[in-house]
């Protein structure tokens, strides 16, 4: 059996670009096959997810739990979890686990509310 190779003919439109071009050509395919991905990423996320960031952020895993149902009670989980810990740590100068600590125990959640616009 003898393969039919076809090469020559599909190459035909990249012949004449030079490695510049064909590498920005490379980089414009690969955004359009990477960009619905992107896209999915920033406007989708789980309580996996969510508990997943907050770990690498630190806290464990029974931290991360009890901090994601709370992002959750409050209907932040949009807004990401590790993100409402970032802010409340910001707003009250404290450190990342020291802000995550107190958002558990049921601290600054009207402050973070109102920073994001949510009326509860």
């Amino acid at each position: 059996m003898t393969r039919k190779d076809d090469y020559e003919a599909r190459r035909k439109h990249l012949a004449n670009m030079s490695d510049d071009e064909l590498k920005q050509r490379f980089w414009d395919l690969t955004n359009q096959v990477v960009k619905p991905l992107i896209d999915l990423a920033q406007t989708q996320t789980s309580p996996a997810i969510e508990r997943s960031v907050l770990l690498r952020m630190g806290f464990s895993s029974l931290e991360a739990k009890a901090l994601v149902d709370k992002v959750l009670d409050y209907g932040l989980i949009g807004k990401g979890a590790g993100h409402v810990v970032y802010k409340a740590a910001k707003m009250h100068n404290v450190s990342i686990r020291e802000a995550g600590l107190s958002l558990i125990e049921g601290k600054y959640w009207e402050e973070i509310l109102n920073s994001f616009g949510v009326v509860k």
